[in-house]
């Protein structure tokens, strides 16, 4: 490539870069303020249902991705790359300063979850037809023999959208109380992503089209039916199959683990205090992100099915030994107690005219310098105290953990080694399914199989492994924070065997 080519590339990647990475910001806010919004928009009486409901909204919103695929993806290649991503761009935008705007659980009952529910769905859509068209565009942009780098680099942003997205919220958390963030200042995040989209749309308006799909455009040689050609058709269909079932399916679930699963885990499972869990979490994204390029820069030198297909297998066989590791390193029972401290608070705090709370509030210090707060609010009623319905004392236990400098830098060594896998299937795939079908049914055919690999496959993961996790939990065992692994591991094994067997080299250079 000359500069003059480079220099134009790099126009090209800023923009579409620029663009995803705000919708992955967009997406992924609402995965990141997960907690907090369990308490503002579902009923608070049940901490774990509420939290588990909040996952099963999120999860919503990958579920339609694939209809999103499909009803953009069938724009794009009607009527181009360029001008369906911008019509995405918008919805997304549009749906997150919403979801930053309704009213309460408390204030507006069931029609809260249920906006919300609706404005996830919407996100969710534009998702499905924002990925295709940015890879594909970046792709039909670069030389051939470039292709997994310069499309790495659209790899990175849903990493970048998940750090930025952390940063905005530390951000937030330091410039208020926490009774103010918890209160109304969790919306900011929401509202500030409305002014990065203007801008972004700003930068897009100014694109020109894909020079691949304008020529076939001017010869005529665009699809007039690109849903039918795609999946109707039994070549192509095997080829979309192939594509789901043989890497994006193994992708999804190894992405969703490293990031989102690792995040709620140490939140939930581990109670380690939430800004604490964002700032370890940022950090490990930040020193892992450019090895996403690397890996897409490698799959142009050796192929790009050796590089996922071993990532997805570090991450069968490390996933249990890396939490369980966390798990332990941070669990209290195996460390040394320095100094007890009990503060009690005797008085009565008057809720209301009938009910009062009486708080407990015990601290403890260890010697690698972590601490346990652990608060208990006993329940009364008319000064008498309640009883739950096996007559014991009503009593509500939070416990949250604060991290020694040494667990701090451990949990960060653990996730950036989760990351790293991630980088390893994720960082060429783009190149890898641009490559496997033609120009003329290209946005539809690959959106489909990702979509559903992130969406469906990925996308459950926090919901179905935080679920495996609290029943193993009520059933007494005693490793139940392994549990929820086991759907990750399955899902990235079968995509192993079937990726090993049938993914030929062969198959992308059919459509060069």
């Amino acid at each position: 490539m000359n500069k003059t080519e480079t220099n134009n590339i790099w126009k090209v990647i800023s923009a579409s870069s620029v663009g995803t990475l705000i919708e992955w910001y967009d997406f992924y806010i609402f995965g990141s303020l997960a907690v907090v919004i369990s308490t503002k928009f579902f009923p608070s009486d049940n901490p774990t249902a509420a939290f588990l409901s909040t996952l099963a909204t999120f999860a919503a919103g990958f579920v339609v991705r694939p209809f999103g695929a499909l009803f953009f993806g069938r724009l794009g290649d009607l009527i181009g790359r360029k001008y369906t991503f911008m019509v995405t761009l918008l919805l997304m935008g549009g749906a997150t300063f919403l979801i930053g705007c309704i009213p309460s659980y408390d204030q507006i009952g069931f029609l809260a979850p249920l906006l919300v529910l609706l404005l996830r769905l919407l996100q969710g859509l534009a998702l499905g037809g924002e990925y295709g068209g940015a890879a594909t565009y970046v792709a039909e942009h670069a030389p051939r023999n470039k292709r997994g780098y310069w499309t790495s680099w659209i790899q990175t942003t849903a990493t970048i959208g998940l750090f930025v997205s952390l940063m905005v919220i530390l951000l937030t958390k330091g410039a208020m109380s926490k009774e103010a963030f918890e209160d109304w200042g969790w919306r900011i995040p929401f509202w500030v992503s409305i002014l990065m989209v203007l801008v972004s749309y700003m930068i897009r308006k100014s694109m020109h089209e894909s020079p691949v799909f304008a020529k076939a455009k001017s010869e005529g040689k665009t699809s007039t039916n690109p849903l039918k050609e795609s999946f109707g058709n039994k070549y192509n269909l095997k080829f979309v199959l192939l594509a789901l079932f043989g890497a994006t399916m193994g992708q999804g679930v190894v992405w969703y683990t490293g990031q989102f699963y690792a995040m709620n885990f140490m939140k939930t499972v581990m109670n380690v205090e939430s800004s604490e869990v964002d700032t370890l979490l940022g950090i490990a994204l930040l020193f892992a992100t450019p090895f996403f390029v690397v890996f897409g820069w490698l799959s142009d030198k050796i192929g790009r099915k050796m590089i996922m297909m071993s990532g997805l297998l570090l991450a069968i066989f490390c996933y249990r030994p890396i939490y369980k590791a966390m798990y332990q390193h941070t669990d209290v029972a195996l460390k040394q107690e320095i100094v007890e401290k009990i503060k009690v608070e005797p008085s009565m705090k008057e809720v209301d005219a009938t009910h009062l709370d009486s708080i407990y509030t015990t601290n403890k210090a260890y010697t690698d310098g972590t601490t346990l707060e652990e608060i208990k609010t006993i329940h009364f009623e008319k000064g008498v105290v309640m009883k739950d319905d096996k007559g014991k004392d009503k009593m509500e236990t939070k416990v949250s953990k604060k991290l020694g400098d040494g667990a701090n830098g451990f949990l960060i060594l653990m996730v950036f080694i989760q990351v790293i896998f991630v980088t390893m299937v994720y960082g060429p795939i783009a190149a890898f399914l641009v490559e496997m079908f033609p120009v003329k049914i290209r946005y539809t055919s690959m959106s489909l199989p990702y979509h559903v690999g992130n969406g469906i496959f990925g996308g459950l993961l926090p919901a179905i492994s935080t679920y495996l996790v609290t029943t193993s939990k009520d059933a007494g065992n005693p490793e139940f924070y392994l549990e929820g692994l086991w759907y990750p591991i399955v899902i990235a094994a079968v995509c192993f065997v079937i990726g090993m067997i049938y993914l030929d080299k062969k198959i992308n250079t059919l459509h060069d």
